[in-house]
């Protein structure tokens, strides 16, 4: 998506001792990895609850608000966030990454390097989408723009997904992006376990074909490519998740009619070569109604439970619902309808999780320090401003941390401990 109490984080360490006893040392900071249905660090499963801040590579591009960047991940990594989804691209805007094909800026590279030298830092992995397919920070239209001023010939931004030249550009700034020298820890992307995958677009959309057969090409080109630069890291392709032409009995979990001709297709385009888990997003008040309903809440459910089931009986991987939220610019909007759906999410993703499942997680859009309000869309949640929020999120993340336990793992809940943990897990159930 791009289109006053008491703080809870001062002392929240109630809840921390869970996961904080299964935190990872330098030593054992590995590259996260995916077997079967579910993602693995060291051998063992690491279930994510995690957030979006898209920002922060332009956030630290400017020393005056470099802070915020290292601020959002304290205060993320305080409720036991582990994963961050954020944008590795800004095509040919302002403070642009990509000034023109192969052209870079120096210093927001280094912002970027800043950027996930910092996330390691609050033992935070990184989910790095590659461009966008709306305008913010160029995207499509920008590769679009540079196609024409090269004198090539295109009448859609869709041109994008299907001209040899538009892929050719996308192709060399994936080579760069991948093979960047970090300036500040010498690591080069392609080998830092603090990236969690690569993700090739987001919210990728290609209307002009509502067969899907454009966008399924580029992704299958794309995914294959990125894998043979970084054969380490889990790649992803940035999907919303709407179900397409491939199945047509799975159409009536879509929030309407029209996202069946966007030029997407859930199951095609998570069965490619080089794809190695399924992304899904999340918004009941964008695409069924802007006014607060349950049905929102009704949607949220069949929405996460259809592409679970998807992810274990047709894809064979791990399932990340990588972003969701509610706006407060809705009609109807609370803060407690607000927890109410985060809670939803998260219960959804813990009875999955707990038969072992591919509902591997989910990724909040999204987490913001304070004193960035101005780049509020509405989503934006102040964790130090809203503790109910911040409380709920903590919760789950000590549930999860139990899941990702090597003894509660190995032992199959046999130990002594199976009765405590049942307890903690469904007491107070969401």
């Amino acid at each position: 998506m791009v289109n006053e109490a008491e703080n809870p984080l001062a002392d929240s360490g109630a809840n921390h001792g869970i996961y904080d006893s299964v935190t990872m040392g330098d030593d054992a900071w590995q590259m996260v990895e995916k077997k079967g249905n579910q993602f693995v660090v060291n051998g063992q499963p690491f279930y994510i609850n995690g957030f979006n801040t898209y920002w922060l590579m332009v956030f630290a591009a400017d020393q005056s608000t470099r802070g915020k960047v290292s601020e959002v991940f304290q205060q993320a990594s305080q409720v036991g966030l582990t994963v961050c989804r954020t944008w590795a691209f800004n095509d040919g805007q302002w403070r642009a990454l990509q000034k023109s094909p192969s052209d870079y800026d120096e210093e927001v590279f280094k912002a970027l390097d800043f950027v996930v030298s910092e996330a390691k830092k609050y033992k935070i992995r990184l989910i790095l989408s590659l461009t966008n397919n709306w305008d913010a920070y160029g995207g499509k239209a920008q590769y679009v723009k540079w196609g024409k001023n090269a004198g090539l010939n295109l009448t859609s931004d869709d041109d994008f997904f299907s001209h040899p030249t538009l892929r050719g550009y996308y192709k060399t700034n994936v080579k760069t992006v991948l093979n960047r020298i970090n300036t500040i820890t010498n690591i080069t992307y392609k080998n830092d376990p603090t990236i969690f995958a690569w993700e090739l677009m987001n919210e990728p959309r290609c209307t002009s074909d509502p067969s899907g057969d454009k966008l399924q090409s580029w992704i299958v080109e794309m995914a294959v490519y990125v894998k043979s630069i970084d054969a380490k890291h889990l790649v992803e392709i940035g999907l919303e998740g709407f179900y397409g032409p491939s199945a047509p009995d799975r159409a009536q979990f879509n929030p309407n009619s029209y996202a069946t001709q966007v030029g997407t297709d859930f199951i095609r385009n998570h069965q490619v070569l080089g794809v190695d888990f399924a992304s899904v997003h999340i918004y009941a008040d964008s695409w069924i109604s802007q006014t607060i309903s349950d049905s929102h809440l009704q949607f949220t459910k069949s929405w996460m439970e259809a592409h679970i089931e998807d992810a274990e009986n047709y894809l064979g991987m791990p399932v990340v619902f990588s972003e969701f939220g509610v706006s407060a610019k809705d009609t109807g909007y609370n803060s407690s309808f607000r927890d109410t759906l985060i809670s939803t999410v998260y219960k959804s993703l813990l009875n999955s999780t707990k038969n072992g499942g591919s509902g591997a997680g989910s990724l909040l859009w999204q987490v913001f320090p304070e004193g960035a309000d101005y780049m509020d869309d509405g989503y934006a949640i102040v964790l130090s401003k809203s503790p109910s929020t911040a409380n709920i999120i903590s919760l789950h993340s000590s549930r999860i941390g139990l899941f990702n336990s090597r003894c509660a793992w190995k032992c199959h809940w046999g130990c002594k401990k199976k009765n405590t943990l049942e307890t903690f897990l469904y007491h107070n159930e969401l």
